[in-house]
């Protein structure tokens, strides 16, 4: 108990001197005198590691900070002061427990890359094999937890003392961050990451990610092998080696929606660097970091290309309701309205020109004014596309990355089409609807019968657009159809009971007709229902 004792002694002793070295860092940054995205940059780059990694999560964020914060903070760099190289060296041999020599026949000193959490060496097996290294700061772990435990009590204390009701509270951010940070810092996790995805992508012969050497790999050391090639963004290499950089552009484009769309695990942190060519072969670099959507956010999703592509502003709407979480009352007059402005600054711009990541921040932005939360794989989409979309414009400017996105949204409809299935969805409907049909003639006179009485009253509330009245007036007419469907049903029935001439399979012609009509007013009412889905 004693010794528990002076444990919590001396780590709030050093929670403690933590806090001064952000007081002072807050001083030095003058916070007093207002905040500016620079200057929110520039703190949270002073602040260290676990900051740094805060402020690229709240980059993706766009339902949390205004858009030119994350502007701003999308240009935070994940490099740090390298280690010294005997710092790694012993770092090696002690999650091997042999010398690095017995691994490795060399390890180039200087390091390839040095960020807040690992640095990546080159290096070359004892079997010869060319590989990288990538080796975890000792002791990260524990740096950032106790920083996630400082701003976690300074985020209670803000909740505390503010009275706005903000949707996203800064606690949900933290946890995001650290989630990501923890992921990050499991480099087993990173080569599940990259052994998934070569799974996914093993049928297209022009993307590749590098190999893992499970054998040599731990929760703090990844080995993988070198990618002797060239970044994307290095336009002379590429067209010296004889590339075509906007089919490798395309290509990008092609692949990255595969990703979202096809696959729904995706690649979070897609800048240059992380992207290069080798062989012909687009190579996946740094997948500690990956994005899921689920199946119903992806199908949010090719609700709002195609609201996009149709200006539709109500199936915007219900696109953007299904990918967020509401959080309170929404006004659904305002958020109709704000959707049919922005759709309105597309209306006379060709499809071609559309960027898909801007989009996505201005659909963030608005969820972020109406109140609407926004789930972590779409923060992580709207940053990946974003980012692969700036790359597309260096590599190949006239190729539409929304052009391809809509075109692979068709080609996944096709492919995924199923006409047994399908029609035998149809079936099921159009029994259920002859079902309900049925009913309606005894339900509306039932209706009728306790409107007249004084027995019920219609509450209408209409939103103040002209949309939902367009809504209203098509389901009234579904309604109708039905109720004719049902009419046409029983009167037919009626008919067939009796011995009138002619007849057509032993049915009556005039019940035979009437069977006929109700089938095509069904079959529209079905149509009709399915296109609205």
């Amino acid at each position: 108990m004693l010794g528990q004792f002076f444990q919590n002694k001396i780590e709030d002793a050093s929670a403690t001197a933590r806090l001064r070295e952000m007081v002072a860092v807050l001083r030095k940054r003058e916070v007093v005198r207002g905040m500016t995205p620079e200057k929110l940059r520039m703190i949270l780059e002073d602040l260290g590691p676990t900051f740094v990694k805060l402020g690229q999560v709240m980059s993706m964020r766009p339902d949390f900070l205004p858009p030119d914060y994350c502007d701003e903070l999308m240009k935070l760099q994940s490099s740090a002061k390298p280690l010294p190289f005997a710092i790694i060296l012993e770092v090696i041999e002690q999650e091997y427990n042999r010398r690095w020599n017995q691994v490795f026949s060399f390890i180039d000193e200087e390091a390839l890359g040095s960020a807040s959490i690992a640095q990546v060496h080159r290096a070359v097996l004892t079997s010869g094999e060319k590989v990288v290294v990538k080796v975890q700061r000792p002791g990260i772990y524990q740096i950032m937890s106790k920083d996630i435990v400082l701003l976690k009590r300074a985020a209670t204390l803000i909740k505390v003392l503010s009275s706005s009701q903000d949707v996203i509270d800064f606690n949900m951010v933290l946890d995001e961050m650290w989630t990501i940070a923890k992921q990050e810092m499991d480099f087993l996790m990173e080569a599940d990451h990259i052994e998934e995805f070569q799974h996914l992508n093993s049928e297209i012969d022009y993307v590749a990610s590098p190999r893992v050497f499970r054998q040599l790999s731990t929760q703090h050391i990844l080995v993988m092998e070198f990618v002797d090639g060239v970044r994307i963004d290095d336009f002379d290499s590429l067209r010296a080696k004889g590339y075509d950089i906007d089919m490798m552009g395309r290509h990008l484009g092609e692949n990255y929606v595969k990703q979202i769309i096809e696959d729904g695990f995706f690649h979070a942190d897609p800048h240059p660097g992380n992207i290069w060519i080798r062989n012909g072969r687009i190579v996946w670099l740094d997948l500690g970091m990956m994005g899921r959507l689920s199946g119903r956010d992806r199908m949010a999703i090719r609700k709002a290309v195609y609201a996009l592509a149709t200006h539709d502003t109500f199936e915007m709407k219900a696109a953007v309701l299904s990918l967020g979480v509401v959080r309170g009352r929404i006004n659904h007059t305002a958020l109709y309205q704000d959707i049919d402005a922005m759709l309105a600054q597309y209306s006379s711009l060709d499809f071609s020109e559309l960027q898909m990541g801007v989009l996505t921040r201005q659909i963030m932005n608005l969820m972020r004014v109406h109140k609407i939360a926004c789930p972590q794989g779409l923060s992580m989409f709207a940053r990946g596309v974003l980012t692969v979309e700036s790359v597309m414009r260096l590599c190949c400017p006239k190729i539409s990355f929304v052009e391809i996105f809509a075109k692979s949204l068709a080609l996944d409809y096709k492919k995924n089409f199923d006409w047994k299935e399908e029609w035998g969805k149809a079936k099921r409907e159009g029994m259920l609807l002859l079902r309900k049909s049925a009913q309606l003639p005894e339900q509306i006179s039932d209706i009728l019968k306790m409107t007249m009485s004084g027995q019920t009253k219609v509450n209408l509330d209409l939103t103040g657009s002209e949309e939902p009245l367009r809504k209203l007036d098509q389901m009234i007419n579904k309604i109708i159809l039905a109720v004719l469907v049902a009419a046409l049903l029983l009167g037919s029935s009626t008919i067939c009971t009796t011995q009138m001439t002619p007849k057509i399979m032993e049915i009556p012609l005039l019940g035979f007709l009437g069977y006929l009509v109700a089938f095509v007013l069904s079959l529209r009412i079905i149509w009709e229902i399915h296109k609205g889905a």
